[in-house]
């Protein structure tokens, strides 16, 4: 069992308080987590301050080169960074180190958008310039979730860093070791003392201090709808930029055109990717009523193929769920669904062995009334309803108030024109279920959030806009 510790100006700190860490796949104590109380928190936002400071006027290239050391780092150290990752939230180690490389990604892109911070020169009258700059917002409160526990927290520190500002960043509690590893990367890299900190402790109560603070002049946050909606409204309050990265509960449609055992098969590979638990999860089908049935027939052999177990097991192909209350709310809508009239295709109960296993599930033909079709599950649950056309699959798929990501199966260029311009969501995915690359801007719309990550537009959340009118003496 390790000591999990706080990092704060540079400083590794342990604390009176502590809580555990568990493995959901065996329910054993793997570490003891430092908890942050008002003085650590208080000596963070002086920390960030202080490093904002310095990194502000870090030259841009000089920040892009101790990101790309710190990525070469984490790359360096992958087997130890996923082994990390699978024992405390579960996933198969391929999916873990995986999540390594996409979290390194994005801290290699995010360097050279450092270097691309463009401004811009106005064209105006003779004697007078107008110039836009874009300039660090300045110390950044960022709240990361367990699901993916280095990509997550990458993706917002890389923005902050990039961008020059410091960062005050409480991942997750569950699975504290991935950010762990990313400040331990970037203190080798030789990051200034006070850019990067990390705090761990209750969240209601580091988010309710945090906020508010003058330091403290943006707020990113990837968790729950409800939840961002909350923090919104906290920073809204204090008159704070707020990136949300919240909740979905993607629709998947399979056109007349398509080939439904491809769709069928690829759809439950990515459905029970780390057991389901993404946000961007496919969850939803809406398959044209001529192709269903092979559709679901293809489904159902790729499912019945996948092993679950323990993540550190090589042939495991889905770890467990996160916690045993997870176990608890996905039985929860399986009951309804079927109290409701769907039909059961597989799946439905906790898988039988110790751990928060839930087995890989899929019903058919589930009422729009069961509150499966209307809550993201979160887990490993697929709920596969034929359709008679696209107009009704674009309806169905819009009806609810998330909008993160949506997915199409077509081989029609026309279909996919209505797909592109029909579907409300911030990621539409074509003949594939892959939603992000570090390349790409994501975000949702509704309910699903505000702002973009990645992509030339990561670094906009980060930085201020500031024009400037320059009259020249003639």
């Amino acid at each position: 069992m390790q000591s999990v510790r706080l990092f704060i100006g540079g400083e590794w700190r342990k604390t009176a308080e502590t809580m555990p860490v568990h493995n959901p796949a065996t329910g054993e104590v793997v570490a003891s987590l430092a908890i942050a109380g008002r003085a650590e928190l208080e000596d963070a936002v002086s920390a960030a301050a202080e490093g904002y400071r310095k990194w502000r006027n870090t030259p841009p290239a000089e920040r892009a080169r101790i990101m790309l050391k710190a990525s070469a780092l984490m790359r360096e150290r992958m087997e130890q960074l996923a082994r990390s990752i699978t024992i405390e939230n579960g996933k198969p180690l391929h999916e873990a180190r995986l999540e390594v490389i996409r979290a390194c990604e994005f801290f290699e892109w995010d360097a050279g958008e450092a270097v691309r911070l463009y401004g811009r020169v106005i064209p105006s009258a003779p004697g007078i310039r107008y110039i836009v700059l874009h300039e660090p917002v300045g110390p950044v409160a960022a709240f990361a979730p367990w699901n993916f526990p280095v990509s997550q927290p990458a993706r917002k520190i890389a923005g902050a860093i990039a961008a020059g500002c410091s960062i005050i960043l409480k991942s997750s509690e569950d699975t504290p070791s991935g950010a762990i590893h990313i400040a331990r990367a970037f203190e080798d890299a030789g990051l200034p003392a006070g850019v990067l900190n990390l705090v761990y402790g209750v969240p209601s109560m580091i988010s309710e201090y945090l906020i508010p603070r003058d330091e403290i002049r943006a707020v990113a946050f990837t968790g729950s709808t409800a939840v961002g909606k909350h923090l919104t409204g906290i920073a809204a309050k204090h008159m704070k930029p707020a990136l949300m990265e919240l909740g979905g509960h993607a629709p998947v449609i399979v056109c007349e055109d398509a080939d439904p055992e491809l769709a069928g098969r690829l759809s439950a590979i990515r459905k029970y990717r780390n057991a389901g638990q993404v946000c961007t999860s496919p969850t939803r089908f809406f398959v044209h009523e001529r192709l269903f049935k092979r559709f679901k027939a293809a489904f159902a052999e790729t499912a019945a193929k996948i092993r679950v177990g323990d993540g550190l097991d090589p042939e495991t192909n889905m770890g467990p769920v996160a916690h045993e209350r997870r176990v608890t709310a996905l039985q929860d809508l399986v009951d309804n669904a079927l109290a409701c009239g769907a039909r059961p295709e597989f799946g439905g109960a906790r898988a039988n062995r110790v751990g928060c296993f839930f087995a890989p599930t899929a019903m058919s033909e589930v009422p729009y009334e069961a509150r499966v079709m209307r809550e993201e599950p979160f887990g490993p649950i697929a709920a596969i309803n034929p359709v008679a056309s696209l107009d009704e699959a674009i309806e169905r798929a819009n009806s609810l108030p998330f909008g993160l990501a949506a997915y199409g199966f077509t081989h029609s260029a026309a279909n996919a024109d209505r797909l592109m311009n029909g579907l409300e969501a911030g990621n539409i995915s074509i003949n594939t279920l892959e939603a992000s690359v570090a390349e790409t801007p994501f975000g949702g719309v509704k309910d699903s959030g505000l702002g973009r990550e990645g992509g030339a537009e990561g670094l906009h959340h980060y930085t201020i806009v500031k024009n400037i009118s320059h009259k020249v003496a003639l």
